[in-house]
């Protein structure tokens, strides 16, 4: 018997980090969400609460590690010698929850070769570790902050590649390891490193609910799911449809999403002036408002799209190399408020025009015609 969680459309409040987590499942390229915030206050409820309305996925029949039917350059050595392109059975299978134990190896993580196999008959087995089981799942870790740090360093390398290697004994295998990283820690119990939380290309903070209405909503919904969790959750079950319907329209809306041109200087204008790292955030940014547009069902990002992705990729982010905090809610809302939408500063426009040449090196009077002269 599966466990029932708590509904995702019964949680109350938190507005910022349901829409965190729905913007995630509608755009897994975004690249997961680390969840700050206090105990108690409904992380770990409304991570489980995801499986509710993520769709099901399709993969080839039998397969353990989740194969796409529509990559066979990804297949596992098991679905290339049972299928063909032409010649393959889909099943639909549910999207499940993965978690990290904080007491997890390395070889339990990244899997290991099988070497005997190997040695005795040449077959290229893997022993399948837990990021071979989150391929196109959800990969959840639960106190993130306590993990050994290069363990976090080997789950944020294989989701930013979204490939396995494993290298043992000599040898080496590969597999695609896909996952929407889902990552929650209460800061009363220590920080991420500047370096880790540069990774996470998602945050947001959780506080709890101060709405007197809220709270009462709030526990009168947990007295009546612990009391019978299966038909509470039924009494949610067509907000919960309705929303898994929504979200893969949105997927349809989402390669239709345009960005004007100035929005993208207005990101790399706020993003040098605040002398951000990188170019992970300016990028994150833009997929974010793209992903945000498609949820309300528009083709153009608009300006609060660009700032409420702001919120999500830059408030966890410290800044020159570590020596400026990230930046908060408040700087970045005067930053946006200041500008309406559409209208960027003529000296920016210029600057940009000024530099394409340099841009474009190869490009008609770029680097190829410079040579030539």
């Amino acid at each position: 018997m599966n466990k029932v969680y708590f509904p995702f459309t019964a949680i109350v409040g938190q507005e910022e980090l349901l829409l965190g987590i729905i913007l995630n499942i509608i755009n897994p390229k975004l690249g997961g969400l680390l969840i700050k915030g206090v105990k108690g206050s409904g992380k770990s409820t409304a991570v489980y609460s995801m499986t509710d309305i993520i769709p099901e996925i399709e993969i080839l029949k039998d397969c353990k590690l989740n194969c796409n039917p529509q990559k066979p350059e990804y297949w596992c050595e098991d679905c290339l010698n049972n299928y063909s392109n032409e010649n393959k059975k889909i099943i639909s299978k549910e999207v499940v929850i993965v978690p990290v134990p904080l007491s997890i190896t390395e070889d339990r993580l990244l899997g290991n070769v099988n070497v005997e196999l190997l040695l005795k008959e040449g077959k290229h087995r893997i022993i399948s570790g837990i990021l071979a089981k989150a391929h196109r799942q959800i990969l959840y870790i639960d106190e993130v902050n306590l993990l050994p740090d290069h363990i976090v360093d080997d789950i944020l390398d294989v989701s930013a590649m979204g490939w396995n290697r494993i290298e043992r004994e000599g040898f080496s295998i590969s597999h695609p390891s896909e996952f929407l990283l889902i990552g929650t820690m209460n800061p009363e119990e220590g920080e991420l490193r500047p370096q880790i939380l540069d990774r996470f290309p998602l945050s947001v903070k959780v506080a709890s609910v101060t709405n007197e209405a809220f709270r009462k909503e709030i526990i009168n919904r947990n007295l009546a799911y612990e009391k019978n969790p299966k038909e509470f959750s039924n009494n949610f079950q067509k907000e919960t449809e309705n929303l898994k319907n929504f979200i893969l329209l949105s997927r349809t809306i989402l390669e239709k999403v345009k960005v004007k041109s100035e929005f993208y200087d207005m990101v790399v204008k706020f993003c040098s002036e605040k002398k951000v790292d990188g170019h992970r955030a300016d990028i994150g940014i833009i997929k974010t408002a793209r992903t945000h547009a498609a949820f309300e069902m528009k083709t153009q990002v608009e300006l609060r799209h660009l700032k409420q992705a702001a919120k999500f990729v830059l408030c966890h982010r410290t800044r020159e190399g570590g020596l400026s905090k990230p930046l908060t809610k408040v700087e970045i809302d005067d930053f946006f408020d200041n500008l309406r939408d559409g209208e960027f500063p003529k000296k920016a426009k210029k600057k940009t025009e000024e530099i394409d040449k340099s841009i474009n090196l190869f490009s008609e009077g770029g680097l190829i015609q410079q040579e030539k002269k």
